[in-house]
C-alpha cells in the first residue's frame, strides 16, 4: 500500500479512526514512510455520518467515505505517535498499572463477597483502605477466628505484632481483633480444610498484585522524576505518581494544546448544550 501511495508522487494525508491498539502498527509504518497522519475522533465520525446520511447505521465503506469528507473539511485532530514521541514506555506502564489494579479490585470483591462472609465476616471492618498489604498478610496468617482464639491474648499479640506492620495504637488494634474473633459468627471450618487453603490462595494473589502495583508506581516515579511536567503535576494536591503518569501517557506533550479547552475536548470533557 505504501508503494502505491508513493507512486502517486503527490503529498499524501491519511486519516484514521482508532480501534483499540490495532491501528498502532499500521500508522507507524505510514509515519515512517513520510505520510502525514490525521486522527479522526470516533464521536465526530459518528455525528458526521448521521448528518451526511440521515441515519445511525454504519459499515466500513460508508465510514471510509465519511473520513474522506472530514479530511476535506479539516474536521480532524493532530496525531501524536507514542513511539515517535517517546511515550511508548510511559503508556505501557500506565496501562499495566490499570490491568493490575483492576485485577486486585476483582480479587478484593471476591474476598468481600465469598470468603470473608463465610469464614471471618467481622474482620472486614478493620480494612480501612486497599493500599496497605498488612490486612492481607494478617488474613494469610490468621484466616479464621479459630486461628486467633487458639492462642491466649498475649500470645496472639506477640504472634501478630510484626504481621500488622507499623500501625498506630497497634496494641489496641490487636486487642479489638482478638475480642472480635472471640465473638465471631464465622463458620467453624478447620484450618487444614481445603476451603481455607483456597482462601489463602486468593489472599496471596491479592498480596502479589499489591506488590506488583507498588513496583510499577516506583518504576513510574523513577522514569519520570526528572520530567518537568511530571514535577509540575505532582505539585497539584491529589495528583500522585500514577495520576501524573496517566495524564502524561494519554496527553503526551501538553504544550501542543493552545488552550485549555482544546485539552478538555481531547479528554472528551467539553460540555455542549443540545437544543433546537
Amino acid at each position: 500500500m505504501i508503494d502505491v501511495l508513493r507512486s502517486l508522487e503527490c503529498p499524501i494525508i491519511a486519516g484514521f479512526e482508532t480501534t483499540g491498539n490495532y491501528h498502532r502498527a499500521l500508522v507507524w509504518r505510514l509515519l515512517e514512510a513520510g505520510i502525514e497522519l490525521r486522527l479522526i475522533s470516533s464521536v465526530a465520525l459518528a455525528r458526521t455520518r448521521e448528518a451526511l446520511h440521515n441515519g445511525w447505521d454504519k459499515n466500513d465503506p460508508k465510514d471510509a467515505q465519511v473520513i474522506l469528507h472530514m479530511l476535506r473539511i479539516g474536521l480532524t485532530q493532530h496525531y501524536q505517535d507514542p513511539l515517535a514521541e517517546g511515550l511508548n514506555d510511559i503508556q505501557d506502564l500506565s496501562k499495566t498499572h490499570e490491568v493490575v489494579s483492576k485485577a486486585k479490585t476483582g480479587i478484593l470483591h471476591r474476598l468481600q463477597t465469598h470468603y470473608l462472609p463465610l469464614y471471618f465476616p467481622e474482620i472486614e471492618r478493620f480494612r480501612h483502605n486497599s493500599r496497605g498489604e498488612w490486612f492481607f498478610a494478617f488474613l494469610d496468617r490468621f484466616p479464621t477466628p479459630a486461628s486467633i482464639t487458639t492462642l491466649d491474648h498475649e500470645a496472639f499479640v506477640k504472634a501478630a505484632w510484626d504481621v500488622v506492620g507499623r500501625k498506630v495504637s497497634k496494641a489496641r488494634l490487636l486487642g479489638d481483633i482478638y475480642q472480635t474473633a472471640r465473638a465471631s459468627v464465622g463458620l467453624p471450618v478447620p484450618l487444614d480444610a481445603l476451603a481455607i487453603v483456597m482462601f489463602r490462595v486468593v489472599v496471596n494473589e491479592a498480596r502479589r498484585l499489591i506488590r506488583q502495583r507498588d513496583e510499577i508506581e516506583c518504576l513510574a516515579h523513577e522514569l519520570l522524576q526528572d520530567h518537568p511536567d511530571y514535577r509540575r503535576l505532582r505539585q497539584i494536591p491529589g495528583i500522585g505518581p500514577i495520576n501524573a503518569l496517566t495524564i502524561l501517557a494519554e496527553a503526551g506533550d501538553l504544550r501542543r494544546f493552545g488552550h485549555h479547552r482544546q485539552f478538555l475536548k481531547f479528554c472528551g470533557l467539553d460540555l455542549a448544550t443540545h437544543q433546537s
